[in-house]
């Protein structure tokens, strides 16, 4: 899971968010309506520009579901290698914070929706495992 945040607000949840969420989950719906309902209720919840959940496959991130970010990043696949932010979140073991000032390279500079030359941006991002490996 990721998300952007141009701003230095903290970012919390509570009960009442964390149980809207696991009400979200267990609509019955398909599983890329869920992702999205996910996404869309994080985005929501953190008060970001922009969230994504990614599967990681075949040493690459495919985007699972999308809120805030262009169209085609449903497309684009982002390596492990070209990614430092990403590498750094899929080798952590818990919530792994960017300020904006870091210098390491965003994969989503320029796929903000209506803030295209937005560079910089402080994010957030956490590593969520299924299944034993």
């Amino acid at each position: 899971m990721y998300c952007q945040n141009d701003s230095e607000a903290e970012m919390s949840f509570s009960v009442d968010v964390l149980a809207k969420i696991a009400i979200e989950l267990q609509t019955g719906i398909g599983h890329q309506d869920r992702f999205q309902r996910l996404i869309s209720t994080l985005r929501h919840v953190l008060d970001c520009d922009a969230s994504a959940l990614l599967r990681y496959e075949g040493r690459q991130f495919i985007p699972l579901a999308i809120d805030g970010l262009a169209k085609d990043v449903l497309g684009r696949r982002f390596t492990l290698e070209g990614h430092p932010r990403l590498e750094t979140i899929a080798r952590a073991g818990d919530v792994v914070r960017f300020p904006a000032d870091s210098d390491l390279p965003d994969p989503y500079d320029g796929l903000i929706s209506g803030q295209e030359s937005l560079k910089g941006h402080a994010c957030i991002g956490r590593p969520l495992v299924a299944g034993p490996n």
